[in-house]
């Protein structure tokens, strides 16, 4: 009965969320029920497993900026099914493209008719000063019993459409290696999200770009140490397993740049493992980078 009773607990006891940097089903997530709900675009239903920082990630945005769009207080706390937006909530607005008014045909503005009493009539712009011709003339318009004419006032070109600047796809930025070593395991679309490069505990990781420290910590399972850089509306770059990072949040880097050093937190043997992100999808390095 005691033995019963200790496995019975250990059946109860919750597995701790794990991230796998490979992109592969782990023994905490394998399994697990998917929700019918439906997700529109620009949302996301959190699933068992995920943190604030591993969505924030794939999605391409920085974890403060989906904190701050959800009105999170705690980056912690997430529930399973919870419904995070992860993009900004400008994308949602329709931008309005303004047309020209166009006209059928001329417009007509007809003449007061002055015959019945041409004295006490004005023009609209102003009173027209007395003189013996001004008079002379609109007596002999009374007498000769002409009507009023027309005045036809041929419309205006329409203007043309103002134009509404789309925001630009941003340009990849100038790429370099992050540090020389043999490359370990190459990109693998669905298996490997990176690269994995050889080196030794203390040497440098430098910014393969010009960017902004987006994430600086330790807070991804199977990264370690992790280092994210924001380049533009477009780019990131990864550099997971350091030994120590020297760099804050928030910090503008350049390229070159120092930011941490090769480790071997949550790997197996010194390394650093690199990915670089369009809008938050994972595409190969090897096809960026400069050739070597």
């Amino acid at each position: 009965m005691l033995l019963c009773a200790l496995l019975s607990g250990c059946a109860n006891y919750a597995p701790v969320p794990v991230v796998d940097r490979h992109g592969k089903p782990t023994a905490n997530n394998a399994g697990s029920s998917t929700s019918s709900r439906t997700v529109t675009p620009g949302m996301y239903l959190v699933k068992k497993g995920d943190t604030l920082y591993s969505i924030a990630l794939e999605h391409g945005q920085d974890y403060k900026d989906v904190a701050a769009w959800n009105q999170l207080d705690n980056a912690n706390l997430i529930k399973v099914d919870q419904l995070l937006r992860v993009a900004p909530p400008e994308s949602d607005v329709q931008v309005a493209v303004v047309k020209p008014v166009t006209t059928s045909g001329p417009i007509e503005i007809k003449a007061e008719n002055t015959a019945a009493d041409p004295f006490k009539r004005e023009p609209k712009g102003g009173k027209v000063a007395f003189s013996a011709d001004a008079l002379a003339h609109a007596q002999s318009a009374v007498n000769a019993g002409k009507p009023a004419t027309n005045t036809t006032v041929e419309p205006k070109v329409a203007e043309a459409p103002v134009a509404v600047e789309q925001p630009a796809v941003a340009t990849a930025p100038g790429w370099i290696w992050p540090t020389n070593g043999k490359i370990l395991e190459p990109f693998a679309d669905g298996s490997s999200k990176g690269l994995d490069i050889a080196g030794k505990l203390g040497d440098p990781v430098l910014a393969a770009a010009d960017g902004v420290v987006s994430y600086a910590g330790a807070g991804l399972r199977g990264y370690g140490n992790l280092v994210v850089l924001r380049h533009n509306a477009t780019w990131l770059s990864v550099y997971a397993h350091n030994s120590k990072i020297l760099v804050k949040e928030k910090q503008t880097v350049k390229r070159g740049q120092k930011i941490a050093e090769i480790g071997s937190s949550d790997a197996e043997s010194p390394r650093l493992h690199f990915e670089i992100r369009q809008q938050g999808k994972p595409v190969d390095p090897q096809k960026i980078l400069p050739a070597r």
